[in-house]
């Protein structure tokens, strides 16, 4: 029986630096299906109820995203599991840096197994 993909929705600001990043990283692991938005109306792809919906874990990049989610989403804030990676908006698209500290808050959160 193959197992399913855990959906993972990465959630920053604008979606053009960490969570747009994040997406590109991760959506070549076989282990998850990826979506990226921003919690701005001015977004790449602007956060909504159908890709909120969608996720099974929605992986934030501030606390500030966490709270605009609890705000604007009360009932899907309830019910997801929404981590917060604390990477502040401080870095480029594919920054190396960026990257790395991707891989590694993502690969510590699977080791805790608080995706599963």
């Amino acid at each position: 029986m193959k197992e399913s993909k855990i959906r993972l929705l990465f959630v920053c600001t604008i979606n053009r630096m960490r969570s747009a990043t994040a997406h590109t990283i991760f959506e070549e692991d076989n282990r998850f299906d990826v979506k990226s938005a921003g919690t701005s109306a001015h977004a790449n792809n602007v956060l909504n109820d159908e890709m909120l919906k969608w996720a099974d874990t929605i992986v934030v990049m501030e606390k500030s995203h966490r709270n605009f989610i609890q705000k604007n989403y009360r009932e899907i804030y309830n019910s997801k599991k929404i981590i917060c990676l604390y990477i502040k908006d401080e870095y480029d698209y594919m920054q190396p840096e960026l990257i790395a500290i991707l891989k590694e808050r993502m690969d510590d959160i699977l080791m805790k197994g608080l995706l599963s």
